[in-house]
């Protein structure tokens, strides 16, 4: 994977992280498009770009995560991150087996693009409207929701948001504390994902991602360019999603999620 490559997934990813149309299926597609070889360093670097997108939630929120007097905020996101913690851990082995599975990821995307052309039908009288207003037990149900997403293709954002509104949350404060919620969980699974996690354990030559980055002056470049990248579509995929989710709801994203998500099955099947 070259630098361009890579900040072209860097891009993807900036670009579909906070938004319900799952990042995942997206840098896939995109990576197959290129041609490049799955390979660990690969699949590293799809994870570990995600604190680009980390740091744009804080930058877009400063003010929120900043704020040390309302410690309730931080207790919420402390214990809605749990969930995910915990059965990410177990089931990291099989998560990343479906990881090279085009044709199960395209396949939830669909289904997931079903179930979002309904979603602004069945949550009409949400009566949550800042997260001030939202319980430490309303925000673990929140982050049970989330764990949906372990399903690549599946979106967190998506899985996340509906489990806000489930909880009575609007459309505009289950998609701020899906921004908020992840943070922690996305912060994790890179330091996870860099430092813990010995990838390619079936290949005779297992490496921890840190290990992977400082391998080249190529890798390292690719790391540090491609969170960048990540960080400022991020910033600018965050404004943009909260004013097409207010004005027309979910059904966009569910249709070009199905859209997407048929051409993607027909690419898969037929052409790879």
């Amino acid at each position: 994977m070259d630098l361009i490559k890579a900040i072209i997934i860097a891009i993807v990813e900036g670009l579909t992280e906070y938004l319900p149309i799952s990042s995942t299926a997206h840098m896939g597609f995109a990576a197959n498009l290129m041609g490049l070889e799955e390979s660990e360093f690969l699949k590293m670097f799809q994870v570990s770009i995600q604190f680009g997108a980390i740091l744009s939630v804080v930058v877009a929120y400063w003010k929120k995560f900043f704020d040390l007097k309302n410690l309730q905020f931080y207790f919420k996101l402390g214990f809605a991150v749990i969930p995910a913690l915990v059965l990410g851990y177990i089931f990291d082995d099989k998560i990343e087996a479906v990881l090279g599975n085009q044709i199960a990821i395209s396949s939830v995307l669909v289904l997931g693009g079903i179930v979002l052309l309904f979603a602004d039908k069945w949550f009409k009288n949400p009566v949550i409207h800042d997260e001030k207003e939202l319980s430490i037990k309303k925000a673990v149900i929140i982050g049970f929701w989330q764990c949906l997403a372990m399903m690549p293709g599946t979106s967190r954002s998506a899985a996340s948001i509906i489990g806000g509104m489930t909880q009575g949350l609007t459309r505009k404060a289950a998609a701020e504390f899906s921004f908020f919620l992840a943070v922690p969980t996305m912060l994790a699974v890179t330091v996870y994902s860099v430092f813990v996690k010995t990838w390619g354990k079936a290949t005779g030559n297992p490496m921890k991602g840190y290990e992977m980055i400082l391998e080249s002056q190529d890798h390292i470049m690719i790391f540090i360019v491609g969170n960048i990248v990540a960080f400022i579509t991020a910033l600018i995929a965050i404004k943009a999603f909260i004013g097409v989710l207010n004005k027309y709801g979910f059904k966009p994203w569910g249709w070009y999620r199905i859209i997407v998500g048929i051409a993607l099955l027909v690419y898969f099947y037929w052409f790879k």
